[in-house]
C-alpha cells in the first residue's frame, strides 16, 4: 500500500524525468488537484517536532516518555501516543538494550522503606578521567523518594571519608533508619559500624553476589553511567567533580522518574502528605531493640570482630 503523499512526491519525480503531470497523474492515481495540498497536521507538529529534535540531542539517552514531559513543560500539548508518533518520524529511536536474564520480581525486599528518609543505599561507581587519573565516586541515595542525596568523586575513598559524607547528609536531613549497601571493605570496616551504631541506625547488607537486593542504587548507578559518565569527557578529576554535582542537581531538579508518576524527585518530595520527620536515635533504639527485636548486622559484626581480636591476642 503506498500513501497518498508518497504518490504525489512520485508524481513530482516524474515530472523532473520528462512526463507531464496529466500523464503522471493519470499513471500513479492521484488527482492533480491534490498535488498543491499542504498538511495542516504538519503545520501543527512543526514546532514541537523541532523543539524535539533539541531536545533529543540535549539528553541522547532519554526515550520519547521523558521528552515528552520536557515538551509539557515547554507549553506544547503532549500526549504519549502523539509524542512516539513524532519520535518515530523523526527516525529517534534509541538503540534497543540486549535482553539479560532477569531474577523474579516477586521476592520481597528486605526493610523496603515506606516513606522518605527511611532506608538510604550506597555503593562505588569506578571512571577515569583522560588525564589518567581515577574516579572512585561513592553514591547515596534515598530508595523511596529516589533522590541522589551525595555523589563523593575522588581518587580513593576510604572508610573514614564515608563517615563524613554520611555525617554531613545526617546532619542536614536527619539519620535514616537503615543503611543499605554491599559487603564491601569499606562499609563494614569496624570504623564505619561503630559510627552507625553510635548514630543508632540499623545496616542492611545485601547478600554477597545478589546486587539485585540493591536494586535503587543499581538502578542510580546505572543511570549515572549512562547519561553523565558515558557522555562527559573529563579532563581532570576537579572538572568531573564540578560536572557530576551539575548531573546530580540536575538528577533531582529537572529529570523526570517514571517510578514517580513523571515527577522529580524534588517535586515527589513536596507532594508527599505523610509525616517524613526523621525518628530520633532514643526513639529508633526503643522501636528496633524489643524483646522480640533481631540484633542489628553493624552489633553483630562488630561483635564478631571484637572477638576475632580476642582470639588472636590470647592465641599469642
Amino acid at each position: 500500500m503506498v500513501s497518498v503523499q508518497a504518490r504525489r512526491d512520485a508524481v513530482a519525480f516524474a515530472t523532473t524525468r520528462g512526463v507531464s503531470q496529466r500523464r503522471a497523474c493519470t499513471l500513479l492515481d492521484v488527482a492533480r488537484s491534490a498535488l498543491g495540498y499542504c498538511s495542516r497536521l504538519a503545520v501543527k507538529d512543526a514546532p514541537a517536532l523541532k523543539r524535539m529534535v533539541e531536545l533529543s540531542l540535549q539528553y541522547p539517552r532519554y526515550g520519547y516518555r521523558r521528552i515528552a514531559i520536557f515538551l509539557r513543560r515547554d507549553g506544547h500539548e503532549m500526549s504519549f501516543g502523539r509524542a512516539h508518533r513524532l519520535w518515530q518520524a523523526s527516525r529517534l529511536q534509541l538503540p534497543k538494550k540486549r535482553g539479560r536474564k532477569r531474577i523474579a520480581s516477586g521476592r520481597p525486599r528486605p526493610n523496603a522503606p515506606n516513606g522518605p528518609n527511611q532506608v538510604w543505599s550506597y555503593d562505588f561507581v569506578f571512571d577515569w578521567c583522560a588525564n589518567g587519573q581515577k574516579l572512585k565516586c561513592l553514591t547515596v541515595s534515598d530508595e523511596w523518594t529516589k533522590e541522589g542525596l551525595a555523589i563523593e568523586v575522588d581518587g580513593r575513598i576510604r572508610s573514614p571519608r564515608v563517615i563524613e559524607v554520611l555525617s554531613r547528609l545526617v546532619s542536614e536531613r536527619g539519620a535514616p533508619r537503615f543503611l543499605r549497601s554491599d559487603n564491601g571493605p569499606e562499609f563494614v570496616s569496624r570504623a564505619l559500624l561503630q559510627w552507625i551504631v553510635d548514630q543508632g541506625i540499623e545496616t542492611t547488607l545485601i547478600d554477597p553476589g545478589k546486587p539485585w537486593q540493591n536494586a535503587t542504587t543499581e538502578s542510580f548507578n546505572g543511570k549515572f553511567r549512562d547519561e553523565c559518565l558515558s557522555l562527559e569527557w573529563f579532563r581532570s578529576r576537579d572538572e568531573a567533580k564540578v560536572l557530576i554535582e551539575t548531573w546530580r542537581r540536575h538528577f533531582n531538579e529537572v529529570r523526570p522518574h517514571s517510578s514517580l508518576g513523571y515527577m522529580t524527585p524534588n517535586e515527589f518530595v513536596a507532594s508527599i502528605t505523610i509525616n517524613a520527620a526523621p525518628v530520633t536515635a532514643t526513639e529508633r533504639t526503643a522501636a528496633v531493640r524489643g524483646a522480640s527485636a533481631l540484633r542489628s548486622v553493624a552489633q553483630s559484626l562488630l561483635r564478631g570482630q571484637t572477638q576475632k581480636a580476642e582470639l588472636a591476642a590470647y592465641s599469642k
